[in-house]
């Protein structure tokens, strides 16, 4: 993600030139726009890092919270619990069979921390694999802040132009292949390494919200898992490729097509809000089927009180009893809209527009704790000094 406040570099955007790798690496290493010679380029990076992974996890902590009701609904509803008629009718009387505050019953303190370290772990986990691939492969990492509002970088074909370009076009076209390889492969890469590890974090969770403690107690109990498969709880691997989905079109999709494709007489704050909801709508299309294979995978561990999960079976029988209609319905997609879009949907505006205002702030106060360290060390030293 590269500094909101720089300009693009051509030695990491390929545009009249070959991709020239220490630019690359140097412009991954100091993201922020905010550096001092008080911080090393390393612990800035460290500190920004911090920074924004903590402030997704309070966002995403308490627009979770906020939507719990809207949560249980769609959970509800990507489950075998409802079927045939009047689905979305069906999820909202199951959510709230227990009183208006049910849903918010079953978050405790576990669920609170788990919706922080999810989504702090979601910000820190695609930015250290987002860096470290693009690092390792010498290659850009994705737009991030106000470079999204720039306009996009010139295209390929103004390549060619003077003498030295023409002499050099076969070695700029194969270092150009070679540089959007590199950069595909860090693109498709990284999402998945971060989605598997959110979910490494947050589907124990979310397997006890859906259950409810006792009920997933008993299901873990009767399964008899080791403590390293318990850490990942049923369904992990569905879990896994939903949040890789989202991870794609939160951080990699949408931030690239708005620089690349949006009207650059139209960008804006307020149009960042509104395409990011729209991704996300898009995104939520492919990741309910996944949502729904969760649920039902639960609701088929939970047989006879606890059994292993086999996803063929899973899915079989529930094409068999229901077709398509088991994983992706209209109101299936608006409930996952409903519980999804508030917190998903607005993270990249939250995340390029919101979180960048505040980095000037707590790089000051990086800076002058810094330098109040070393004015004390030196005052110490000092003192000794004159004391001998």
């Amino acid at each position: 993600m590269s500094s909101p406040h720089e300009e693009p570099d051509e030695a990491t955007r390929p545009q009249d030139e070959s991709p020239n790798i220490d630019g690359a690496i140097s412009n991954v290493e100091a993201t922020s726009p905010h550096h001092s010679s008080a911080l090393s380029s390393e612990l800035e990076k460290s500190i920004i890092v911090a920074y924004r992974s903590i402030g997704l996890g309070v966002f995403g902590a308490s627009m979770r919270f906020a939507g719990m009701p809207l949560e249980k609904i769609a959970l509800f509803m990507n489950s075998s619990q409802v079927s045939g008629k009047h689905q979305f009718a069906q999820s909202i009387k199951l959510a709230f069979r227990e009183g208006a505050l049910a849903p918010y019953r079953v978050v405790g303190p576990a669920s609170m921390v788990a919706w922080f370290m999810q989504y702090s772990v979601m910000g820190f986990a695609f930015q250290f694999f987002d860096h470290a691939l693009s690092k390792s492969l010498g290659v850009a990492p994705v737009y991030y802040g106000e470079e999204l509002m720039e306009p996009p970088p010139a295209s390929s074909s103004s390549r060619g132009k003077g003498v030295e370009a023409n002499n050099n076009d076969a070695l700029s076209s194969e270092s150009d292949a070679s540089y959007h390889v590199k950069t595909l492969a860090k693109t498709l890469l990284a999402p998945v390494l971060a989605g598997s590890l959110e979910s490494s974090v947050a589907n124990r969770a979310e397997v006890q919200r859906y259950f409810g403690c006792s009920k997933f107690a008993a299901i873990e109990g009767k399964l008899g898992w080791n403590p390293a498969a318990r850490l990942f709880a049923p369904a992990f691997a569905s879990n896994a490729m939903r949040n890789v989905i989202m991870c794609n079109t939160s951080f990699i999709i949408t931030p690239i097509t708005y620089k690349l494709y949006f009207p650059q007489e139209k960008k804006s704050q307020g149009s960042l809000f509104w395409y990011g909801m729209g991704m996300n709508f898009a995104g939520n299309a492919v990741a309910i089927t996944q949502q729904a294979l969760w649920g039902r995978a639960l609701d088929y561990a939970a047989v006879n009180e606890g059994r292993n999960i086999k996803y063929s079976e899973v899915i079989r029988s529930s094409l068999k009893q229901e077709g398509m209609a088991a994983f992706i319905t209209l109101p299936k997609w608006c409930s996952r809209i409903l519980m999804n879009a508030p917190v998903q949907g607005s993270l990249p505006w939250f995340y390029n527009n919101v979180l960048p205002m505040g980095e000037g702030p707590v790089m000051d106060v990086a800076r002058w704790v810094t330098s109040s360290s070393a004015d004390y060390g030196t005052g110490d030293n000092h003192q000794a000094g004159s004391i001998s």
